[in-house]
């Protein structure tokens, strides 16, 4: 495995908190937090009725004059739910440029039979989903069984087969060890994720700066290997606008400014939303 300099993992995060610091300032920045987040509900109490009320409110963020979140991310039973509430929006409007995540492969924990998360992949697809997170074999990571986890993540890819982006769960938390991290980052890279995704947010570590700046250097890694570009997703306790204009710096710092784009940087939040709009709307 890759050997990760810790210092110079911590000192990158240091530059960011200090750049930072003056996010009340960066209108530009806080809009763009909002425009890259996924706008998630992962609830045992979510139905059809709190979903589509869900979607509504993004909608009406937009009618506001702000711009639309990246996409509303939910359980893949509800994607249709979504897809209605979506189908209101009239046309021309930003709105219509909301994508639908849905979360598969038995979320949050992928402990369920490989056929089991490919059927789940596909039914969402087919209800409506443009995207779907998925998480990686945590326990295959963790007792090395590497082949098994990227196995698993080919076969989801080739179920999706081009109609759906694929954000790959690390529970980077679970993970913990940096250089397990990195791995398996490239490894869900090579499978032919589009997005590797920090934490699925229910586990007691979510997103941490320390993972995202490792995700990122194995993202520019394997940008100048394969040439290709795969996007990073935060998840898990980004609540403020504080937290996200932290990350957001990261992926500039570390990337680059052609990463922050909803095609390249994504937030995964709820309670994040609710929190931006009072320092954007005037």
């Amino acid at each position: 495995m890759k050997n990760i300099d810790t210092t110079l993992v911590n000192s990158k995060i240091e530059q960011a908190v200090a750049a930072a610091a003056a996010w009340e300032t960066d209108r530009e920045g806080l809009l763009g937090c909002l425009a890259c987040t996924d706008y998630t509900t992962l609830r045992e109490t979510d139905s059809p009725r709190s979903v589509s009320l869900f979607t509504k409110h993004a909608i009406e963020l937009v009618d506001r004059g702000l711009p639309p979140v990246a996409s509303v991310c939910v359980y893949p039973s509800l994607v249709d739910a979504v897809g209605v509430a979506l189908a209101e929006v009239p046309a021309g409007s930003p709105a219509e440029e909301i994508g639908i995540t849905a979360v598969c492969g038995a979320f949050p924990s992928g402990q369920t039979y490989m056929e089991v998360k490919m059927l789940e992949c596909a039914m969402a697809i087919e209800n409506g989903a443009d995207e779907i997170d998925a998480v990686i074999n945590v326990g295959a990571m963790l007792s090395g069984d590497y082949d098994l986890a990227e196995s698993e993540l080919a076969m989801m890819r080739e179920e999706i087969d081009g109609d759906a982006l694929l954000k790959v769960i690390l529970e980077t938390g679970s993970l913990a060890d940096p250089e397990l991290i990195y791995r398996a980052s490239m490894l869900a890279m090579e499978a032919g994720a589009d997005f590797i995704k920090t934490s699925t947010g229910k586990t007691p570590i979510s997103a941490t700066p320390a993972a995202a700046v490792v995700m990122c250097r194995a993202i520019r890694d394997f940008e100048r290997s394969c040439s290709r570009k795969v996007g990073i997703k935060v998840a898990g306790g980004i609540r403020t606008p504080q937290d996200a204009m932290l990350y957001r710096t990261i992926v500039a710092q570390e990337l680059g400014p052609e990463w922050l784009t909803p095609e390249l940087f994504r937030i995964g939040a709820s309670r994040l939303v609710d929190a931006l709009v009072p320092c954007l709307v005037e």
